[in-house]
């Protein structure tokens, strides 16, 4: 097995089940091993900023990450703007950057470039791999990072050298964090505002604008009178006729 397929393996054991890809030559071990790890759906992209805005949306919709496999620096240079939009709505996504090969580092390749820097100006978690052995586990912490609440785009660059190596079985992934209480005294402090019978408002946004959530603010807003706002550009709002 090589670094590649225990990368795919990991992603697949850690329920990732597309990938939205725009590989070149690079990303080519990568590419082979979709064939050697069933259950990930490689989809096609003929340019990388629908790529990263597929899986936004996929993050959107299901609540899961979706993986993308660019090339190089300007592979994800050119998707930055769908990614810079799933970092302000918190959605899970994993990017897969190659790069060249660790040896032919300082030859100053026509698409080499600052990988890293790219990826922090819309990544919450960033790293490029030590070696084959370690993709596993680095792809287990960039899922484990990407679903970490409210969610945020984690992003691992992998050196060709480290696709094709040799390496070890797939890697557990961590287990994300589960979102923290909310904090009792604030809640009786809203409570209090709300029944205090002066002009109020709640504004939701992030998992407040769907399903349960809307729910239950609109049984709020009948009770005490209050209004509701949403946020301007509201990751996902739930809509339909009995919706509030």
């Amino acid at each position: 097995m090589n670094g590649a397929e225990s990368l795919l393996r990991t992603a697949r054991a850690a329920g990732i089940d597309v990938c939205f890809a725009n590989p070149g030559t690079t990303e080519m071990p990568l590419v082979a091993a979709f064939d050697a790890v069933p259950g990930i759906r490689p989809v096609l992209g003929l340019f990388e900023g629908v790529c990263t805005g597929a899986a936004d949306g996929y993050g959107r919709m299901t609540g899961r990450p979706a993986l993308t496999l660019l090339h190089l620096g300007p592979g994800l240079a050119n998707g930055l703007a769908n990614l810079h939009n799933a970092r302000r709505a918190h959605t899970p996504v994993v990017n897969l950057v190659g790069d060249h090969t660790t040896w032919h580092h300082g030859a100053d390749s026509p698409l080499e470039s600052d990988i890293g820097l790219l990826a922090r100006s819309v990544s919450g978690w960033v790293r490029t791999s030590r070696d084959a052995a370690s993709l596993a586990s680095d792809l287990g912490e960039a899922v484990a990072a990407a679903t970490h609440p409210p969610g945020q785009v984690a992003t691992l660059v992998v050196p060709a050298d480290h696709q094709s190596q040799a390496a070890h079985g797939p890697a557990p992934t961590p287990k994300s964090a589960t979102p923290a209480s909310p904090d009792a005294n604030r809640i009786d402090a809203v409570v209090k505002a709300l029944r205090h019978g002066s002009r109020s408002a709640l504004l939701l946004g992030g998992p407040g604008c769907r399903g349960e959530a809307l729910d239950s603010a609109a049984r709020i807003a009948e009770a005490t009178g209050c209004r509701l706002f949403v946020e301007t550009f509201p990751a996902r709002a739930e809509r339909g006729a009995g919706t509030p």
